[in-house]
């Protein structure tokens, strides 16, 4: 380990501060005080040449090594032991060793030396002294009178007392709080005044030169009829962590209250309620299509609706009710003591009220909406942790928004054991069907597809069946809004064009069918709006050999109102490689004009509705006829569905209708059942 001598390099300064009533003499000796600085860790960086004379006996500075480096051993590892534990509580340094003089004689030092902090708060290094005990108690002594400014150059402030409150010596920095030793003093414990050479440790907030409060980490030693009074202010550490605390527990855009406050509140209300039998009610709110907005006018206009609805729902609510936000387009609201079920169908209704209408966002007027849902209890919720409890209480808030929104949106619902049972039979279906591709448990059926004009068989649709292991056979009527909200509808769609893309090379192979032949295949619009389906579509379609116009792809007019740019550009993309479009349910109440005008559809589904009366209500031939033409002028053909009778398919032809497809027609099949060997019907 190298050394280096202290010539060269200036020593730290640590000016002297004489206070007031306190005067060091002219025939009083010099005492004697070495200066030292160290590292982080305690290795010397640099020492002054008394400091050396007094701990080196005159050597140079070890650099890298503790300040006590010519201690005697044992006292070396005790003063490495008690600089460790000073870092380890962020305490000042006050170490006693006996070091080795020029006459062999042992001589007891004290090094004590305060933290340098960097603009982060954190420690740089030491900064200190090495004092000659004999020069230390001379220093202190009552009858000289003399102070030695310790630790000037620290920005923590640093108090000398006696034992009546007197101060003896305060540093610069302790010069800004002029109640620091008063209010020490009044804050430790009484029993430390009076027990010798006892030690206290504690928070001390007071108001500064500056007018700002601050507040201390105070450390206090009494020995020798004095009272020492070490500060660190600590508010800016304080601070730093209530923010942190704030942001961990509150939602960063509307700064309300998030789902890990909500639940800990909610489970104090709960433990409250099991005591006082008093209610306690969850409103569980989903902003009505909140993704629309965002897509349609941008994120930061979704943002600002969301911190507005955020305001009006404190506004709405009580005084002591918390409401929260806990996902995108999701709040809770905490509500105790509403005295029955009316009571807080009320408070929900008003709350839906204020949030119902038009907003007027950066120029853009936007209509909001939300579904609610309600659960109460009186403590008597079945899990015995009040978090399990919580949690319990806001899943069936939560249930009870998703029948809400089932029931057309923009309503309350108040949550019941039906709801429960429903909503259990839901989530064991969707775990199931998590499994069901996997195994093999989807098969496809198909209906034919066939002009009235010529009767032959012209194309079939792809209808998915799922053998469910106890439920039997289920329809897509059982499952698909489950696989919609999961996700697991994009696999399933993928899975599902594939198969009848297989099926259809299989029935050209066999000579079932001739290359006019289309199969239609029902899409969702969660799998229309995955980024890939366009690469999907058509590398199934060109790994079975077909050609696009070969397939043709159905949805609803839904799909086209809910997310129309977007899902239009898919369609336009596939329309554009030759996949054959085709709008189905035509006529089912959501119908619009504009959506139809500007999707670039081939076949116009009818919906069985308007077939199934057809020729028994005269009423209906126009609407039909209106449709067939209207179709027609936007040159799409129509495929009427439901035919169960001669009479209806003789009837739809005299209208015009392209194509036909029902019971009457042919039943669904399976692939290899779908034998069109003739072509007709």
């Amino acid at each position: 380990m190298g050394v280096v001598a202290i010539s060269g390099r200036h020593p730290p300064r640590w000016p002297h501060h004489n206070l007031p009533n306190c005067r060091i003499s002219s025939s009083t000796p010099t005492p004697q005080i070495g200066l030292f600085e160290t590292d982080a860790s305690g290795r010397l960086t640099s020492a002054d040449s008394r400091f050396r004379e007094l701990a080196l006996l005159g050597g140079p500075v070890p650099l890298g090594r503790a300040p006590w480096a010519n201690a005697h051993p044992d006292d070396r590892a005790r003063a490495e032991q008690a600089w460790r534990n000073a870092i380890d509580s962020s305490s000042p340094i006050d170490i006693e060793v006996k070091v080795p003089s020029i006459d062999d004689q042992d001589s007891p030092l004290r090094f004590l030396a305060n933290p340098r902090l960097d603009a982060d708060g954190s420690i740089s290094g030491y900064s200190g002294v090495v004092i000659a005990m004999a020069a230390h108690q001379q220093l202190f002594s009552h009858e000289s009178g003399q102070l030695l400014a310790l630790l000037e150059s620290s920005d923590d402030p640093t108090i000398i007392t006696d034992m009546n409150g007197v101060i003896l010596h305060a540093n610069e920095a302790a010069s800004h709080f002029d109640q620091m030793a008063v209010s020490v003093r009044d804050q430790m414990p009484r029993e430390i005044l009076s027990a010798p050479n006892s030690n206290w440790r504690g928070e001390v907030g007071l108001r500064g030169s500056d007018n700002e409060l601050h507040t201390f980490d105070v450390q206090v030693a009494c020995a020798n009829d004095r009272i020492t009074m070490l500060a660190r202010d600590i508010s800016s550490s304080l601070r730093l962590q209530a923010e942190l605390a704030h942001l961990a527990t509150h939602d960063a855009l509307t700064g309300l209250p998030n789902r890990t406050l909500f639940i800990r509140k909610l489970s104090e209300a709960i433990e409250r309620s099991r005591s006082t039998t008093s209610t306690v009610s969850v409103i569980f709110l989903d902003v009505d299509k909140l993704k629309d907005i965002n897509d349609s006018l941008g994120h930061e206009n979704g943002d600002a609706l969301i911190t507005n609805i955020g305001r009006r729902l404190v506004s709405a609510t009580r005084p002591g009710d918390i409401v929260a936000r806990i996902g995108g387009d999701e709040f809770v609201i905490l509500c105790e003591g509403l005295t029955d079920e009316e009571a807080a169908m009320d408070l929900a209704e008003r709350i839906r009220t204020a949030i119902t209408g038009r907003v007027l966002l950066q120029g853009i007027e936007i209509v909001t909406s939300a579904s609610l849902g309600i659960a109460m209890t009186r403590g008597e919720i079945d899990e015995p942790a009040l978090v399990d409890a919580a949690v319990a209480l806001m899943r069936n808030a939560d249930t009870a928004m998703y029948h809400a929104k089932m029931r057309g949106r923009s309503r309350c619902e108040l949550y019941s054991n039906n709801m429960r049972n429903s909503a259990k039979e839901r989530a064991t279906l969707s775990a199931s069907l998590e499994q069901a591709l996997a195994n093999n448990e989807l098969h496809l059926v198909y209906q034919p597809v066939m002009s009235p004009h010529s009767n032959k068989v012209v194309g079939g649709e792809a209808l998915l069946r799922w053998r469910h292991p106890t439920l039997g056979l289920l329809t897509p009527s059982s499952f698909v809004d489950l696989a919609e909200e999961s996700g697991a509808i994009v696999p399933i769609g993928e899975w599902v064009i594939r198969q009848a893309c297989s099926d259809m090379r299989m029935w050209l192979n066999d000579k079932r069918i001739d290359r006019q032949f289309i199969v239609h295949v029902n899409v969702s619009p969660r799998q229309v709006g995955d980024t890939r389906f366009v690469e999907r579509t058509l590398a199934a379609i060109k790994d079975f050999d077909l050609q696009p116009q070969h397939l043709a792809l159905e949805f609803d007019e839904k799909m086209l109102m809910n997310d129309t740019a977007s899902t239009l550009r898919t369609l336009q993309s596939m329309k554009r490689f030759g996949v054959r479009l085709s709008i189905d349910d035509f006529g089912t109440g959501y119908s619009s004009l504009s959506h139809l005008r500007s999707c670039p559809a081939d076949y116009l589904k009818l919906d069985g509705s308007f077939v199934r009366a057809l020729g028994e209500d005269e009423n209906d031939d126009p609407i039909v006829r209106g449709i067939v033409q209207l179709a027609h002028s936007l040159n799409m053909a129509v495929i009427a569905e439901w035919v169960t009778t001669d009479a209806q398919i003789e009837r739809l032809r005299l209208l015009g209708c392209d194509l036909v497809q029902g019971y009457r027609i042919g039943r669904p099949v399976a692939a290899t059942a779908f034998g069109v060997s003739a072509t007709t019907v």
